[in-house]
């Protein structure tokens, strides 16, 4: 298969991300051709600090190489290094009716925050960016969570409107869905866990942080007889994190109304810390050779470009240009 996927450099990765995407793409750079992008053009689409915006971008690649994404494996490129995608989004544009836009459920979400004089086109029109991500390769296969579902089925409506249009250009990507289901706040079980928010666990946070924000995890009781959407999302963490065997004593436990919820808090937060500290000395290392990280995505972008810039040429002689 060839994969496409992409992250945001906004905010700190956190424990989310690692089992909802990361741990999923280290399993797929395996049998797989693998293109893996910070996508900073997308992170403009919403208020940054330009200040921080280079070094972010430096320390997504940082955290990923942390993480087990094998840069030798996958091809890791940060998307401004490749303007053919922003040239593609501009074609793709054209064959897209707006009412498809205003339909997405994150443009709707993220929007409600903001007036609608405030509201920058860009979010508007981000999802025909990221389908020029993925169409621009001929990526057959997209590894997302359910909330991104959605911008995979207008990347596949583009293709075919296109293609309808034009000839048989691009390929009509397909979704795998990862493993592991959303990672909930901590304080709030009913919201997704934030890279900029307090309620998550970020991969750089100090094993005292940890602690600190296991332990103060809201664990509602909710309804008679049935476990609370916060204790779901603790219990998703032990399986995530922890052995198997704990798993079931703590499931037996609930049975048994027995369970005491601090010391299913201390276990998950010393697993999750087990888990971290490797990451975290791994990824100082990578951080203390900046010009390192540098030379492979821009080695990366310049191989991608030779790529991206064929099917421009195909896409625009198709087209008439």
């Amino acid at each position: 298969m060839k994969i496409f996927s992409g992250t945001r450099p906004s905010g700190e990765l956190h424990i989310g991300n690692y089992l909802g995407a990361i741990s999923n793409w280290m399993e797929l750079q395996d049998k797989n051709d693998c293109i893996f992008s910070v996508v900073d053009y997308h992170a403009i689409t919403t208020p940054y600090e330009k200040e921080k915006f280079h070094q972010r971008n430096l320390e997504m690649v940082a955290w990923l190489i942390a993480c087990g994404i094998d840069p030798e494996k996958t091809r890791l490129f940060r998307q401004s290094q490749v303007p053919e995608h922003t040239e593609l989004a501009w074609i793709l544009s054209t064959v897209l009716p707006v009412s498809e836009l205003f339909r997405m459920t994150q443009y709707k979400e993220k929007s409600t925050d903001q007036s609608k004089e405030n509201i920058s086109a860009g979010l508007l029109n981000y999802p025909i960016l990221m389908a020029a991500d993925i169409l621009i390769y001929d990526a057959d296969t997209i590894p997302v969570g359910e909330d991104q579902v959605q911008h995979v089925e207008l990347a596949r409506i583009i293709a075919r409107k296109f293609n309808h249009r034009y000839g048989k250009i691009f390929t009509e990507p397909k979704t795998i869905l990862t493993k592991t289901k959303r990672v909930m706040s901590l304080k709030d079980p009913t919201k997704k866990m934030s890279k900029t928010g307090a309620d998550g666990i970020a991969l750089g946070d100090s094993s005292v942080i940890i602690t600190q924000k296991i332990m103060s995890a809201v664990t509602d009781t909710g309804e008679a007889g049935k476990i609370s959407p916060a204790v779901k999302n603790l219990f998703g963490l032990v399986e995530a994190f922890g052995e198997p065997e704990k798993m079931a004593e703590f499931i037996q436990a609930i049975e048994n109304k027995t369970i005491q919820y601090v010391e299913l808090k201390r276990y998950l937060a010393e697993k999750i810390i087990e888990k971290l500290i490797p990451i975290q000395k791994k990824y100082q290392e990578i951080m203390a050779k900046p010009d390192k990280i540098e030379q492979t995505l821009t080695n990366n972008a310049q191989a991608l470009r030779k790529e991206a810039q064929e099917k421009i040429e195909k896409v625009k002689k198709e087209m008439g240009f």
